[in-house]
């Protein structure tokens, strides 16, 4: 939501391009690294490293991507908890995996600001929690009556 500021609140200053431009972005970025892995997977088949070591490759590549998109994908929709809830958790899948990131990035933009549901819910929370404070503080608390509908008499020492 960095990249938004707080348009994403009112979907003022240019917010449709901004998402437009986010999508394009990561999308030339999932794109460029298909391209680096091809070269790296090319590298590979010059090496004469055995058909093992390809597959295994492909299959962890893809493995990762997928799991990335899908962790990418629920954060966007909720908080992470138990032992995955820690930043450096996924850090290393996540960065072997950077396409499937990318393509949960671009996906996402098309449909909001990746996390705005999230943010959303959160700040309307955050609204209601502080209009219902504001709404118990008012009034002179030395001037409430207690149970017996007597004033209430400041303590003295």
């Amino acid at each position: 939501m960095r990249f938004f500021g707080t348009t994403w609140v009112g979907h003022d200053g240019g917010y449709g391009l901004r998402r437009a431009a986010l999508a394009i972005g990561s999308l030339a970025a999932a794109i460029a690294g298909a391209l680096v892995l091809r070269f790296a997977y090319q590298g590979l088949t010059i090496a004469e490293v055995g058909g093992f070591v390809n597959a295994l490759v492909i299959v962890m590549m893809a493995a990762c991507s997928a799991i990335a998109c899908r962790k990418t994908w629920e954060g966007f929709t909720r908080r992470p908890t138990g032992p995955s809830a820690a930043p450096d958790s996924l850090r290393s899948l996540k960065t072997i995996g950077f396409i499937g990131v990318l393509l949960a990035y671009t996906v996402r933009a098309l449909i909001e600001a990746p996390g705005e549901k999230l943010h959303r819910q959160e700040y309307e929370t955050a609204r209601a929690q502080y209009e219902k404070r504001r709404k118990t503080r008012t009034g002179n608390p030395a001037a409430r009556r207690n149970k017996a509908g007597k004033a209430a008499r400041p303590k003295r020492r």
